[in-house]
């Protein structure tokens, strides 16, 4: 009786906060739930990060509801990820019963039904909510690379591909675009190019262009493209927060693609968000289901921009919850980033989850509570939390019995679904696809559908903008040798990439080059207004000797941070928009 006596004391001054908090539930003690000893998260903490676990059908997905709908009644925007299709019933009012009524006050708790203002997403397009789109100039090669698969030396080929297309003022919307600069590099006009890419075998450039095919195959080519998602859009805030569902049509066929592009949202928001320091409440939540498939298989680049992003984001105030099966999925060094830990129960059967669930005990603080007991013992709808105080200090583990949502558990009814959709102030802006002028249409010549193609923009005089510079003395001196070539390529290269490239060095023969003066370039069109070339521009950026065309990617390369052009923690693009 004295430990446990010492338990509910400690329970409840280790949760005895001042300022704004969610309200978890209450502490078991004993075998019953003490409304004296609350369990509470305060706000000012929440973008330190968390983590909720458990094993299949131990509450996981309510305790997201119950977070969410707390922080929206706080002011605080919501995001979360809907894979299986039942958090929709965060916009409809549970339905009181007196069993939850007597559940809800033996924690000291009320209820009160509550529909909260939701914003339905859809990744790609689908009658389940507004379109999210990302360019894959946005997107960017490690995100790519991860949804396709490739292994390390394929995703530095793909960011040499990237960098090429940046430097080319190649517009990169959507998977056509991408495959057109690929089979441009593969063809016979763009074969002094791609000898140009720090040796990037056609192999490489061809398995990328095989995923590409295969994404297109699947149906994904609606996930890329124009007008794309302004993640500023998830910061909105009416008297109440915003709680944004993100949905994926079928993600049972691609769960990968769906994870990654969460992290592309993160990875915008981190790009374009400035520095918020210590706030009383966070400017956004972002829960990141089925965390695992982040991290299964992902190359060490990938990995180690979620470490990073992890670590920084809280200080653009973006609170960061992981839901998952078990802690093991995530890698220690974003274990160690995450405060508050919600485990619901653990499930032992085998040597493996006997190992397992040592592992977990050993996330949480050492107290009176025995943690074994309660991780194996805790029932549906209770877990064992451990948060960060009001100080930075962890709080004592409790065995806890969690509170319930007032809105419904599980999907709400269609129409209401349809009703929020129908009237949504972004369907305006992103429910109709575009179809700019872009890679694909510059380097084939076609213009894109259902846009009127624009005139020619005049030749620059001279020493004008958009002139090219004359070429510099080193540039006309004639052609290098093979190797040179390959050095200085490779160089490049490992600019780009900021670390040795395993890109193997080029098998191309060395073309022999006559001595003279090099072609007028034809004047390239901007982004925003580009316009299809003749036959021959169209098919090629500019015609230039190799050793002209190496100077000057030699020469982008080393101005690559001044360039307007700026590439973020996972190569996606920072848009400037703030």
């Amino acid at each position: 009786m004295a430990m446990e006596s010492a338990l509910l004391t400690n329970l409840i001054n280790g949760y005895a906060f001042t300022t704004d908090c969610l309200e978890l539930g209450a502490a078991i003690v004993d075998g019953a739930a003490r409304p004296e000893a609350q369990v509470r998260v305060p706000l000012s903490m929440l973008n330190r990060h968390g983590l909720i676990a458990g094993a299949t059908g131990t509450g996981k997905t309510v305790t997201l509801q119950v977070m969410a709908e707390q922080l929206a009644v706080a002011g605080v925007p919501v995001f979360l990820a809907d894979l299986k299709g039942d958090l929709s019933g965060l916009a409809q009012p549970a339905e009181p019963s007196a069993k939850l009524d007597e559940r809800l006050a033996g924690i000291g708790h009320r209820f009160t039904a509550r529909s909260n203002k939701v914003e339905f997403l859809v990744l790609g397009q689908g009658p389940g909510g507004i379109p999210v789109r990302a360019t894959v100039d946005s997107f960017g090669p490690i995100l790519l690379a991860r949804v396709l698969e490739l292994n390390e030396t394929q995703e530095q080929v793909l960011q040499l591909v990237f960098h090429y297309a940046d430097t080319r003022k190649l517009p990169l919307d959507d998977l056509k675009d991408l495959k057109s600069v690929l089979e441009f590099l593969l063809g016979p006009e763009g074969k002094e190019d791609l000898r140009s890419l720090g040796g990037v075998s056609p192999a490489s450039a061809s398995v990328i262009l095989r995923g590409l095919t295969i994404l297109q195959a699947q149906g994904m080519d609606p996930f890329f493209g124009q007008p794309e998602f302004d993640t500023a859009d998830l910061l909105r805030s009416e008297g109440t927060g915003i709680i944004s569902v993100l949905e994926l049509p079928a993600p049972n066929r691609q769960p990968l693609l769906f994870s990654t592009f969460l992290m592309w949202l993160l990875a915008d928001l981190f790009d374009e968000l400035p520095e918020a320091g210590d706030l009383d409440k966070p400017k956004l939540v972002f829960f990141l289901d089925e965390a695992h498939l982040l991290f299964k298989g992902a190359s060490k680049a990938f990995t180690e921009a979620v470490i990073s992003t992890v670590r920084l984001i809280r200080s653009k105030g973006v609170g960061l919850f992981f839901i998952s099966q078990s802690p093991a999925d995530l890698p220690d060094e974003v274990l160690a980033q995450l405060g508050t830990r919600v485990q619901h129960a653990v499930r032992v059967f085998t040597p493996k989850d006997a190992e397992a669930l040592k592992e977990v005990m050993g996330t949480f603080p050492a107290g009176e509570l025995d943690l074994k007991t309660a991780l194996t013992q805790a029932g549906v709808g209770e877990a064992v939390i451990t948060v960060l105080g009001e100080k930075g200090v962890p709080t004592p583990a409790a065995w806890t019995r969690l509170s319930s949502p007032g809105s419904r558990i599980g999907p709400a009814d269609a129409s209401v679904v349809s009703g929020i959709i129908a009237a949504s102030a972004l369907a305006a802006r992103y429910s109709t696809a575009l179809d700019r002028d872009s890679a694909h249409e510059m380097l084939t010549g076609q213009p894109a559908a259902a846009q009127p193609a624009q005139a020619q923009p005049a030749a620059q005089p001279a020493n004008q903008p958009g002139t090219p510079e004359p070429a510099s003395a080193s540039s006309q001196g004639g052609p290098a040798t093979s190797a040179d070539i390959d050095e200085e390529a490779r160089r490049i290269a490992e600019s780009i990439l900021g670390k040795p490239t395993t890109v193997p060095a080029s098998d191309f023969p060395m073309p022999d080059y006559q001595q003279g003066p090099e072609p007028e370039p034809a004047p390239r069109s901007r982004r925003k207004d580009s316009t299809p070339q003749d036959s021959t521009s169209s098919r090629r950026p500019a015609e230039r000797t190799q050793s002209s065309e190496l100077m000057d990617f030699a020469l982008d390369a080393a101005n690559m941070l001044g360039r307007e052009v700026l590439r973020g923690m996972f190569g996606t693009r920072k848009r400037k928009r703030r």
